[in-house]
């Protein structure tokens, strides 16, 4: 379920830990696991509980505190944007209803095509950037106004 490649990364994960804590390395597996397979099935959850041996609820357990960790099928590119009260205070309701209409869809939904999906986050430790996104979990993008918002499909759609 896991590339040879992506078994190797969460080996690393692991021995960055003392013998017996592979649990520690969950949140490494988690993320190489997702990031080949797009989302973590059930399916895969176990294959990682497994690899890691140890029990399934706890590599569950991990995937649905974290909101990094996606249970279901997202598009192609998954748009988070914070909506804490910094960000609400520097135009996040207003960026939220932009992306909303933009992309034709709302918090939780993926675009029809599968390109793009919508969700609402929590802080990302950025608010003298506000309005934030995170794409993809890795790529924020500060001061998110209507220009920065266009610019930033156009790139993503091509």
């Amino acid at each position: 379920m896991i590339s040879p490649e992506g078994l190797k990364e969460i080996d690393r994960a692991v021995a960055k830990y003392p013998a017996g804590h592979q649990q520690s390395a969950v949140i490494a597996a988690l993320a190489i696991a997702q990031r080949e397979r797009g989302y973590l099935l059930p399916e895969l959850m176990q294959f990682v509980a497994d690899y890691l041996k140890i029990p399934a609820i706890a590599v569950q357990e991990v995937a649905t505190f974290y909101n990094m960790y996606e249970t279901t099928s997202v598009g192609k590119y998954k748009i988070t944007l914070c909506t804490n009260l910094p960000c609400e205070l520097g135009g996040a309701e207003e960026t939220a209803d932009y992306l909303k209409q933009k992309l034709g869809i709302n918090f939780g939904e993926t675009t029809l095509d599968g390109k793009f999906t919508l969700k609402e986050g929590e802080c990302f430790g950025a608010c003298g950037d506000a309005p934030v996104v995170l794409l993809n979990n890795h790529r924020m993008c500060g001061f998110m106004s209507r220009d920065k918002i266009d610019r930033l499909i156009e790139e993503l759609s091509k």
